[in-house]
């Protein structure tokens, strides 16, 4: 039965500004993608370099934080009932933190492998907890916009990647973006020490009333009104109850298909365009170009899904994403392909964080971060087969044409998904 009945009527307007809630979350995602995003930055550097790894092995490595990161959603989904969203996001950016430090001072690919799964733990509860946050703190009618404008971050911080592999690489070699992975992870735990607010609706699901009551206020917020139920605040039984079960199963699915492209794509396009042809920098432009369409078009689709509803923009961004993958197999010149992968890159970072915003809206507040993060931890379960996909594809020797063939593949599958996700059953979003 669904505990969340109403909210109470909006108290007067605060005097914090809920912008700063969701700046800081975008931050936090900055950073997370930084740190996800370096591995396929430094890629080619120990493929052909320091440890000479193999496509297949280079694809275990680069799969490890993925595995932390599945482990990491699902943590986040049972443990931020029970510590709040605040020292849920303070943990987790302090255990990725520490663990790119020590990935900087790897001796040999078998410890780095280790040390990314550990730093995937704490990658993986930052983005549930993060869309949570934002989404809560949205305005009412710009959720899916707030949350593409927040998630833009994963991309700023891929383009941050490219930009420092692109200067520092072949300088300093790879170790020196991870420690400055590691130094700005440990500036933001400071900042989000002092100035990130606790939810709203947790305060209010724990019986915290006043401390709702007086943090909505300093927001500008409703309060959720949370009826009793004897129940836990949510739950993956919640998750799978008849109501909720089919959108649960096809979110847990679409979510996968898109971060096996965001995470194949950001692992291997630097080393697909080197492989035909390109000088690093080269290479790594087209991962910047991949970014840089997200951050562009992402904000823009998820006003698009506020306006029209997200199942039709997530569909539609996937058969997109599709076509201008396809399109790359086709050798145009150079200022075609960067735009071809632009797309690309709006349509897989894109449609993952519409995905995630749409996971949210879809569920009641009280079962939203708990939906989140199992959507995402299961869905990690195509952000593992990402890398290593796309390792098989390159080991096979198919050829350029093949490797992006094979990502659209799973673009269309991600599209017939959405499709069948049915209409909300519950309200309180």
């Amino acid at each position: 039965m669904t505990d969340v009945t109403r909210t109470s009527a909006p108290p007067r307007a605060g005097t914090r500004s809920r912008a700063w809630v969701i700046a800081l979350c975008w931050t936090a995602i900055v950073v997370d993608g930084y740190d996800l995003i370096v591995y396929g930055t430094v890629l080619p550097a120990l493929i052909s370099g320091e440890w000479a790894l193999a496509p297949g092995r280079a694809g275990w490595i680069g799969s490890m934080a993925l595995i932390g990161m599945l482990v990491g959603a699902l943590l986040a989904g049972i443990v931020t009932d029970r510590i709040g969203r605040r020292r849920l996001m303070i943990l987790c950016i302090s255990w990725f933190s520490v663990a790119m430090l020590f990935c900087a001072l790897a001796p040999n690919p078998e410890v780095f492998g280790l040390l990314r799964f550990v730093a995937g733990i704490g990658l993986g509860g930052v983005v549930p907890t993060a869309i949570a946050l934002t989404v809560e703190y949205a305005p009412p009618g710009r959720r899916n916009a707030a949350n593409a404008l927040m998630f833009s971050g994963y991309s700023v911080g891929g383009v941050l990647a490219a930009l420092a592999g692109i200067a520092l690489l072949e300088q300093l070699g790879w170790r020196a973006l991870f420690w400055i992975g590691a130094g700005v992870g440990a500036a933001l735990v400071a900042v989000v020490t002092v100035a990130l607010p606790e939810s709203v609706a947790y305060l209010a699901a724990r019986g915290r009333r006043e401390e709702a009551t007086a943090l909505a206020g300093r927001y500008g917020m409703p309060v959720p009104e949370i009826a009793e139920t004897g129940a836990p605040a949510g739950g993956v039984r919640a998750l799978l109850a008849r109501e909720h079960l089919r959108g649960t199963l096809l979110f847990w699915l679409g979510t996968g298909f898109g971060l096996l492209l965001v995470y194949g794509l950001n692992t291997w396009l630097a080393q697909i365009m080197r492989q035909a042809g390109y000088p690093l920098g080269g290479a790594l432009a087209f991962l910047l170009a991949l970014n840089l369409g997200a951050i562009l078009g992402t904000p823009l689709l998820g006003s698009v899904a506020d306006r029209i509803g997200p199942r039709p923009v997530v569909t539609g961004m996937f058969l997109t994403a599709g076509a201008s993958i396809l399109l790359l197999m086709i050798r145009f010149p150079t200022p075609v392909l960067l735009a071809l992968i632009a797309v690309a890159g709006a349509c897989t970072i894109g449609t993952t964080i519409l995905v995630n915003s749409y996971t949210a809206t879809f569920y009641p507040e009280h079962l939203r971060a708990t939906g989140l993060g199992w959507a995402l931890g299961i869905g990690r379960i195509g952000a593992i087969a990402g890398p290593l996909y796309g390792g098989v594809v390159m080991a096979t020797g198919a050829g350029f044409a093949a490797n992006f063939l094979a990502f659209a593949i799973p673009a269309v599958l991600g599209a017939v998904v959405m499709a069948l996700v049915p209409r909300r059953v519950t309200t309180g979003t």
